[in-house]
């Protein structure tokens, strides 16, 4: 089968080639996102790879189809780019990685809330000046802490696992409780409960319409003054004015992001001779209680290595009309 693999970066594809070993798979990789501009890429391949930046919107995905390709094969968990009901009437499979590492993810969300607490970015800075004032470094004791996880399915129960060693005050909202996470003694409770009792909030929800902008302005005004907020799922879980706003009036203390709602011109590009158009994003940065990272929470060697072979046999099993993972609009639903 011809893979059209999309997004690519030198670690994709050396990742790939060496999982491809077992499938020999003819995999042609390409630099560009796909898009409408990069559609045609596609031309001759049965199947495309692509990543959480990639479109594949109702468009694209109709060329796609014209151009003779039957899947659409996530090399991500999260699929909220991809046009679900476009796949279907144009009889396409769609199929994800919905497991890679979460710890990957969930010690990468907890690594923030530490670097963010005892202010270490900032630390790391002085000392390299030769600064070693403490002046302005004061953390909090974690243990004891109230922290709430919006999402508990896997990454979210990690999360709080982490947490409860720590010994902090475990809350969550998830329509579906998790039982690992109920045996922890985590206590689910509203949204607005989340926002009014704890001093650490972590995102780890999918992207749907439910959820976009789930923290708005009405949401930051329940929460406590100099609340912290984590953001390793979808970028536009957060609405980034509204959070800016909260940043400015001292409402939110610390801001943790490894994803941001218009990362797609931003992430995984070197852009560091080039001027930033975006204002919203170059706002952020200017503030020395906002942290972020450019999407790397699931970036070790375990996750991408797994990754890259899931990704494959997934592939395989399509072929072998035995499809796994496969995303519907129903479980769009669902989630």
């Amino acid at each position: 089968m011809k893979i059209a693999v999309f997004n690519n970066k030198p670690y994709v594809e050396r990742f790939f080639y060496r999982a491809n070993a077992g499938f020999e798979y003819e995999l042609t990789f390409f630099d560009e996102r796909l898009c409408n501009e990069s559609v045609e890429l596609a031309a001759g391949s049965e199947a495309v790879c692509i990543f959480v930046n990639d479109v594949a919107d109702g468009p694209v995905l109709t060329r796609l189809s014209e151009l003779g390709v039957r899947l659409i094969a996530l090399r991500c968990a999260g699929f909220n780019n991809v046009d679900l009901e476009a796949a279907e009437k144009l009889q396409m499979c769609v199929v994800r990685v919905p497991a890679y590492s979460p710890y990957a993810v969930a010690e990468h969300t907890v690594g923030l809330m530490l670097a963010l607490n005892r202010r270490i970015h900032l630390a790391h800075s002085r000392v390299r000046e030769a600064n070693f004032s403490l002046e302005g470094l004061m953390g909090f004791d974690l243990h004891g802490t109230p922290a709430g996880v919006i999402g508990t399915g896997k990454i979210g129960e990690i999360v709080l696992q982490i947490l409860h060693g720590f010994g902090c005050e475990l809350f969550a909202y998830d329509p579906n409780p998790n039982p690992v996470c109920q045996q922890l003694g985590v206590r689910y409770v509203t949204l607005e409960e989340i926002y009014k009792k704890c001093y650490i909030i972590s995102l780890h929800c999918p992207l749907m319409p439910q959820t976009h902008h789930l923290i708005n302005a009405k949401a930051i005004e329940q929460m406590q003054d100099c609340v912290m907020l984590i953001n390793t799922s979808r970028g536009a879980l957060i609405d980034t004015r509204a959070v800016i706003d909260g940043l400015k009036s001292g409402r939110i203390g610390y801001l943790g992001l490894d994803v941001y709602e218009e990362e797609g011109d931003l992430f995984f590009e070197d852009l560091s001779n080039k001027i930033i158009q975006d204002d919203v994003f170059a706002r952020l940065l200017m503030f020395p209680n906002v942290i972020v990272t450019g999407h790397q929470a699931f970036f070790t060697h375990n996750a991408v290595e797994a990754i890259a072979e899931t990704t494959l046999a997934n592939i395989s099993a399509y072929e072998k009309g035995q499809c796994q993972n496969v995303v519907t609009c129903r479980e769009y639903k669902k989630h």
